[in-house]
């Protein structure tokens, strides 16, 4: 170690840092975020049709008829965030299919976990229809942006002059 506290050797990494970078490289290469918030919109439409809420003697039940359709919709939303995450090539088809299940839950599960999951899985959808993997970043080139746009038209002009 140094005086100010660096490492002595710069490209000595710990277990955590590698992980943490190669946990950016994976997120990265996949739509992560569609994922999560497709993970995320199972929680409120399971939930709230189970829900019972007791208040002192008085017992409230939320929904009756709402328990197989909300299971059901929220499992398969659980498969889908997962698909998103372990097999990207599919997130069109996965984006469409949460989108769908999302407003299908309104209907069907208590509209939608009161909104929450209807957003959520909308907003995962959407995410996931929006993402593209990306070839290469023109920061990770060696010259940076000026490098890129220099290599990408060496003349300097605007096209074919």
């Amino acid at each position: 170690m140094t005086s100010a506290g660096a490492p002595a050797h710069p490209h000595s990494d710990s277990g955590l840092t590698r992980a943490r970078r190669d946990f950016r490289t994976w997120r990265r290469t996949r739509p992560f975020w569609a994922g999560l918030l497709v993970l995320f919109a199972a929680a409120p439409i399971i939930y709230f049709p189970y829900f019972n809420l007791s208040l002192g003697a008085l017992s409230v039940a939320m929904s009756t008829t709402a328990g197989a359709g909300s299971l059901l919709i929220g499992l398969t939303l659980i498969v889908l965030g997962g698909l998103l995450w372990f097999q990207p090539v599919i997130r069109f088809f996965a984006g469409c299919v949460a989108v769908f299940l999302g407003v299908l839950s309104l209907p069907m599960s208590n509209f939608g976990g009161f909104f929450a999951g209807t957003l959520l899985a909308a907003t995962g959808g959407l995410l996931a229809l929006a993402w593209g993997p990306v070839d290469g970043h023109p920061m990770d080139m060696p010259g940076g942006i000026e490098s890129s746009s220099a290599t990408a038209n060496p003349g300097g002009g605007l096209g074919n002059e």
